[in-house]
């Protein structure tokens, strides 16, 4: 995707991204996730952005959780970043496709996360009913044992995805709520276009 105005795009969204980081937001790469089901019930939660380019936003989580069911069933989702600490606030949205991350990029960034969190994505049973918090210590414990004095490998089941947006939507907090707005949209013959939106 080099078209110029999907490269402004994501070059915006990430010195934003700086930016907040830089202003001391406690948590810049939070970002709501939105998915549906087979049933087209809509779910929202948080996740963390982990990549930003121009192959899309990825974020990464456990292949058997709900919002992995949900995407197995639609793969179409929307994402969205709020800083409060910049401006007069400012929003990020995105629309489109997800995709698996591959397997090299899924193993290279779980090796980057704390021992403890690697050991977490093989204990937890993610979005399956838990008797009481003893059943995962007991789980938690178990994997503790099983990579005790070695490196803990990524499970099978746990890797990322990447939403490939289609729309990416600037917002910028105004007074008297007179914002600005960018709107990126990408065309069927793949060119992407920008216009201003009223607020």
């Amino acid at each position: 995707m080099s078209d110029p105005f999907y490269t402004q795009a994501i070059a915006q969204i990430r010195e934003l991204l700086d930016a907040a980081r830089a202003a001391g937001d406690p948590e810049p790469t939070a970002m709501t996730l939105a998915t549906a089901d087979a049933h087209g019930r809509l779910s929202a939660r948080i996740v963390l952005l982990k990549t930003l380019d121009e192959s899309g936003f990825a974020f990464f989580t456990n292949y058997d959780s709900a919002k992995a069911a949900q995407l197995d069933a639609h793969r179409n989702a929307a994402l969205c970043l709020h800083w409060k600490t910049l401006r007069d606030g400012v929003q990020v949205r995105a629309e489109g496709v997800v995709e698996k991350t591959s397997v090299a990029e899924s193993d290279a960034y779980f090796a980057t996360r704390a021992r403890a969190s690697q050991i977490g994505a093989w204990a937890s049973l993610q979005s399956q009913t838990l008797g009481d918090r003893a059943q995962l210590d007991a789980r938690i414990a178990h994997y503790e044992r099983e990579f005790d004095g070695k490196p803990v490998p990524r499970p099978p089941h746990w890797g990322g995805y990447r939403l490939v947006p289609d729309m990416i939507e600037l917002w910028f907090g105004q007074r008297a709520r007179l914002h600005d707005r960018e709107r990126y949209e990408r065309a069927d013959d793949g060119a992407w276009t920008k216009r201003l939106l009223y607020p």
